[in-house]
């Protein structure tokens, strides 16, 4: 029922829908384009069109265009003899909409390259690499606050791979597991997963026994059998629950609007440092990411090892209202904050 009324005020995802992407494509251009008005006529703005486009006056890659980057990384696919390459997919050309802006050979080069150096840098990597762990948090919801020590982080998280890239767009070493290794590689994955940290369910997830909330942070362990992954687990008819809020209102597009850009511009200044910031916006998310879970009732479909859960809820119409309102604000959120970040580092 939820996916029926999200089909109606969203887009559809256009990625894997079992992956972990925030805001499909279409969001990741909004924030980008947000950014991009907000630093016009700026040294930043000066500092981003020659960093993304290596000096090129006629280069016409811009925040908008890149913010996609990240995710067309995961058309990098291991081969059988180790190797790695970029792989289209035959049966959904779609997947390559967001990426066209990447098809040369350098670029397609470059997808490839930072894939292979961020393959297997993390503990246990995936089988689908350590770069696609980057993407998200796993925050119990019942957590105030992002803290590194609780339970769905690692050194390997959003909030921590985007420290990463502002240390390399300051000159500063980047931290492991992470290979950045240019600052036009660091400003693309900024612009991304500042996208994915306001995409509330990359960063609060709920945990489930039989359908009931449980607290991983009182064991100090996380059960795999109550895992949802930030809601890739809990199917709403077709589509999962993350993919759902993946989809941005469709009367968006996927650049910026006035009304965005209102919203935007009436985000208050950051408090603390640079440094404080990523924390502080993740726990806003986290906070977000309680809202988005509120109301909904779950029951188990499938049996370990890879359990599924069934979501409903009593007024889906309310609910998907709700949703839209929050996408609206997070985007509009997002892009602010992107240009802060980017007006700090060059005032």
């Amino acid at each position: 029922m939820l996916r029926l009324l999200f089909a109606v005020g969203g887009l559809i995802f256009l990625f894997n829908p079992d992956a972990a992407s925030a805001w499909a494509f279409q969001g990741h251009r909004v924030t980008g384009s947000i950014a991009d008005e907000l630093l016009r006529d700026s040294n930043a703005a000066t500092q981003v069109k020659d960093i993304l486009n290596e000096g090129d006056p006629e280069g016409k890659l811009t925040l908008r265009l890149v913010g996609p980057w990240a995710d067309c990384v995961r058309s990098v696919a291991r081969q059988p003899d180790g190797t790695f390459e970029y792989v289209v997919n035959p049966e959904h050309y779609e997947y390559e909409v967001p990426c066209r802006p990447f098809k040369s050979a350098a670029e397609r080069a470059r997808l490839v390259d930072y894939a292979t150096r961020n393959w297997s840098t993390c503990e246990d990597p995936p089988p689908t690499g350590c770069h696609t762990i980057y993407h998200f948090d796993d925050v119990a919801i019942q957590r105030d606050r992002y803290d590194r020590s609780a339970q769905g982080t690692n050194a390997g998280d959003l909030v921590s791979v985007i420290g990463a890239a502002i240390a390399a767009l300051r000159g500063r070493p980047v931290p492991p597991p992470f290979s950045i290794k240019d600052k036009k590689e660091a400003l693309m994955l900024l612009v991304h997963f500042v996208g994915d940290l306001h995409q509330p369910l990359h960063v609060g997830a709920i945990y489930l026994d039989g359908g009931n909330l449980v607290d991983p942070d009182v064991a100090h362990v996380i059960d795999p059998a109550t895992e949802t992954h930030g809601g890739n687990t809990i199917q709403d008819q077709n589509v999962n629950l993350h993919a759902e809020w993946d989809d941005i209102p469709f009367d968006l597009g996927d650049a910026r609007t006035k009304e965005l850009m209102d919203a935007a511009r009436a985000i208050p200044p950051s408090v603390g440092t640079i440094d404080d910031w990523t924390v502080n916006w993740a726990s806003d998310s986290l906070h977000i990411a309680r809202q988005a879970y509120a109301g909904l009732r779950f029951q188990q479909t499938d049996p370990p090892p890879k359990v599924k859960w069934s979501v409903s809820c009593e007024d889906p119409t309310a609910y998907r209202l709700m949703a839209d309102a929050i996408k609206r604000r997070q985007l509009a959120k997002g892009g602010a904050h992107l240009a802060e970040i980017l007006k700090t580092i060059w005032p």
